[in-house]
């Protein structure tokens, strides 16, 4: 091989340098293509820390509701317990409680009791009794079984609770069964808030 040989095998490899073109287009080229390629690598990293911190979220929600609401069908099952009770008590007429002793006094105290403790032990584990006498008709929490014709009190407005309503963390786990006045004034609106 001769030292001509050589020359022309290097220009060989360089074949923008025999076109014409300047020597640094390769580089610039290739510049490009990394530079795109950081910037989508980039972005995939990013989108995939973005799915990744949704799904943390996500999985604590999911694990605070199910400590939540966990009990929710053990606790509507011990509602009819709860209902059970109550009944029991309510069907002792007032005066014969007033003037009751010794054994049925006991009776009836221990029927309290345990219904106290039956409800606080519900309260502990996050269900709470709603009791809506008195308020205003809320279809979320109350369920109307009857209207009651009454001039006196606001319509809309319960006067008769038939069965306690019960609600599990912000949801509602058994509603309430009311009736619900009907003939009375209006309810004023509420200004809206703004």
């Amino acid at each position: 091989m001769t030292p001509n040989d050589t020359e022309n095998a290097a220009r060989a490899y360089e074949p923008e340098a025999a076109e014409g073109a300047p020597a640094s287009a390769p580089n610039a080229d290739a510049i490009a293509a990394l530079e795109a390629e950081k910037l989508d690598l980039k972005d995939k990293l990013l989108r995939t820390l973005a799915d990744m911190e949704n799904l943390r979220r996500r999985t604590e929600r999911e694990v605070t509701d199910a400590r939540t609401y966990a009990v929710t069908n053990f606790a509507r099952d011990m509602l009819n317990a709860a209902d059970n009770i109550r009944r029991a008590l309510e069907s002792v007429p007032a005066d014969a409680r007033a003037a009751a002793e010794g054994p049925l006094k006991a009776l009836v105290d221990g029927i309290e009791l345990t219904e106290r403790d039956l409800l606080k032990t519900l309260e502990r584990h996050g269900v709470k009794r709603v009791e809506p006498q008195g308020q205003r008709f809320d279809p979320n929490l109350h369920q109307a079984m009857f209207e009651v014709p009454n001039p006196d009190v606001t319509s809309g407005t319960v006067v008769q609770v038939v069965q306690s309503g019960y609600v599990i963390g912000d949801r509602v786990l058994r509603p309430a069964l009311v009736g619900v006045a009907k003939g009375g004034p209006k309810a004023e609106a509420k200004p809206a808030e703004g």
